[in-house]
């Protein structure tokens, strides 16, 4: 039974509190945020510090806003503990660098909580492009503003989700790159761009994200030498089409994807980390970096 406690009990922090509940083999012993708005069945801390000096633990989840981050992870490190990190792993890449250098020095296991990595759509897509010829690959991320986000703007919140899928899933390095931006109704940072980029083997990538758009969406679209992918990462479907002939008809095919949800498919592998060592699909600290070093590309 790994001894968990959880740092953040924010919107998202409360996601991760009902799944971790429900996780046998995961145990959470103890609770931290700067103030107890609800009532928990674990022991509750508002101050860091005293919660790492009294408990017992394996590991910590790290969920507090992203400004935070080198701080809380450098203090369970130095407590001896594995730590799973919300996207981004830190605010700027020269933080992410100095968690990345801590944790090796301790040699503890950290990974950056990239949801759609688990995500049943992008696990299905990744197995029908298996020995495919990719050509294209384009994500679109767009919906209404979440007044929860303040410390980021819409590069460093969405594009870095879906600047790693597009690593994940193709394989490949971003070699060439361009972002535009422009900031609308955000007070202090970006809310709307496009990404532009070209990978190696010569396979182009681009993402649409904004927060001025009323309605969610969120859709992978992967072009092959012999099909078109669509994947709808909220309804967790997968439609390729093929085939296609001269009288404009062309072959629909609904391919097969076990859905559940992907925040605890992630934590079920992080339960596997902790014990076995076997990454899996999570990401690394020098992944989350790679994001930010795209994601803040000034050029």
């Amino acid at each position: 039974m790994k001894k968990i406690a959880l740092i953040g009990l924010g919107s998202m922090g409360k996601n991760h509190y009902r799944v971790l509940k429900n996780i046998s083999g995961i145990k959470i012993v103890a609770l931290c945020d700067i103030e107890q708005k609800h009532k928990y069945a674990e022991r509750f801390y508002t101050d860091i510090d005293e919660m790492l000096e009294k408990e017992i633990l394996d590991a910590a989840v790290i969920v507090v806003p992203t400004f935070l981050h080198k701080e809380v992870a450098l203090k369970c490190l130095d407590k001896g503990l594995d730590i799973f990190i919300e996207k981004p792993v830190a605010s700027s890449i020269e933080d992410g660098y100095i968690i990345e250098k801590r944790a090796k020095e301790l040699n503890k296991k950290v990974c950056v909580g990239y949801i759609e990595r688990f995500n049943p759509v992008v696990e299905a897509l990744k197995r029908e492009l298996t020995d495919r010829e990719i050509y294209s690959i384009g994500i679109t991320r767009v919906g209404p503003f979440p007044p929860r986000i303040a410390d980021v703007g819409i590069l460093t919140d969405l594009s870095v989700h879906d600047i790693d899928l597009i690593r994940y899933i193709t394989g490949r390095e971003i070699e060439k790159k361009s972002i535009f931006k422009s900031q609308k109704i955000h007070n202090h940072h970006e809310d709307n761009a496009i990404l532009s980029f070209q990978l190696d083997h010569e396979v182009v990538a681009s993402i649409t994200t904004n927060w001025l758009t009323p309605f969610r969406k969120r859709k992978i679209e992967v072009a092959t030498k012999k099909g078109y992918f669509e994947a709808d990462l909220m309804g967790q479907d997968l439609v390729e089409y093929s085939e296609y002939q001269k009288n404009n008809s062309y072959v629909i095919r609904n391919c097969f994807v076990q859905k559940e949800e992907p925040l605890l498919r992630e934590h079920k592998a992080f339960l596997k980390f902790l014990k076995t060592g076997n990454r899996g699909g999570l990401s690394t600290i020098r992944d989350s970096i790679i994001t930010l070093e795209i994601a803040n590309y000034q050029g």
